[in-house]
């Protein structure tokens, strides 16, 4: 019997569920889990990430080409239907879904992690790496991480919006080398992708439209503002909403330019250290 995690990845939704993968897989620590991604570009880097055993599958439906019934599955992903989860419900003699939507309910034959969910086999939090509590020293005033994704090019539709601010740009997994070259010539200051833990610590605001981001941020005493993308779903808006982080909507320049005049009176709330609840939690469905 093996256990799997598989993660929707990929160029046109982003790292989110790998960042928070890797999160929980390095709180589980050697429990012999394979990473399985719907992206191959993502899985070859896997070991720079803390994992250990990480294999690209191409799409959700490959995941019984490598799992046998009876195997033990976390599953984060919103690809499949509802006869699709029964399926692996039934298939997998442990099946833990990862669920960000507030409106989900937990089925007999699954256990749920959610930050809004509780109740008999649910785990009620967010996971955040323990590296990010801690006192770090702010040297960087304002980042923008837009997201490993930009398949349309939206971010320089909307450069004007950060304009007046100049702030130090994260570069993205999945940009195009041209795109990334026209954004190194827009913006003063870039970190390259893996300097995304330096941007995090370092940053005293992060204007990010990653939910992973945006939480790291909180735990490291910075300021995270929440850009809302259009083709995001909003599913942690009211979490955010609960934390005090402010959630940029459409772009608007004038809403964007009064949260950065407030924002040093905000009170943002306090994250907690939860790594060691999780990994129990989980550890108690894994190893029985």
């Amino acid at each position: 019997m093996r256990t799997f995690y598989y993660v929707h990845t990929g160029h046109r939704i982003g790292l989110d569920r790998f960042r928070r993968a890797s999160t929980i897989l390095r709180a589980l620590g050697d429990d012999n889990i394979t990473l399985l991604t719907s992206d191959f570009r993502i899985s070859h880097i896997g070991k720079d990430f803390g994992i250990r055993d990480c294999v690209g599958i191409d799409v959700v439906r490959n995941i019984p080409q490598i799992a046998h019934h009876g195997d033990k599955l976390i599953f984060d992903s919103d690809e499949a239907n509802p006869l699709m989860l029964e399926d692996m419900r039934n298939f997998f003699s442990t099946f833990i879904r990862i669920a960000d939507k507030k409106e989900d309910t937990k089925a007999d034959n699954e256990i749920l992690f959610s930050p809004y969910l509780k109740g008999e086999g649910i785990y009620n939090g967010v996971a955040v790496d323990d590296k990010y509590f801690a006192d770090f020293e702010k040297t960087t005033k304002v980042s923008l991480f837009f997201g490993d994704d930009d398949y349309e090019k939206d971010l320089e539709k909307h450069l004007d919006l950060f304009s007046e601010i100049n702030p130090h740009l994260q570069l993205g997994f999945y940009y195009f080398f041209d795109y990334e070259d026209m954004l190194k010539k827009s913006f003063t200051h870039t970190f390259e992708f893996e300097e995304y833990d330096t941007m995090v610590t370092k940053s005293e605001i992060l204007i990010t439209s990653s939910p992973q981001a945006s939480l790291e941020c909180l735990a490291s005493g910075g300021k995270p503002i929440y850009l809302q993308r259009d083709d995001y779903e909003n599913n942690f808006n009211e979490l955010f909403t609960k934390l005090n982080i402010p959630i940029m909507q459409n772009y608007n320049k004038n809403d964007f330019l009064v949260i950065l005049d407030t924002i040093n009176n905000r009170k943002y709330q306090k994250l907690d250290k939860n790594s060691n609840e999780y990994t129990r939690f989980l550890k108690e469905y894994l190893l029985s």
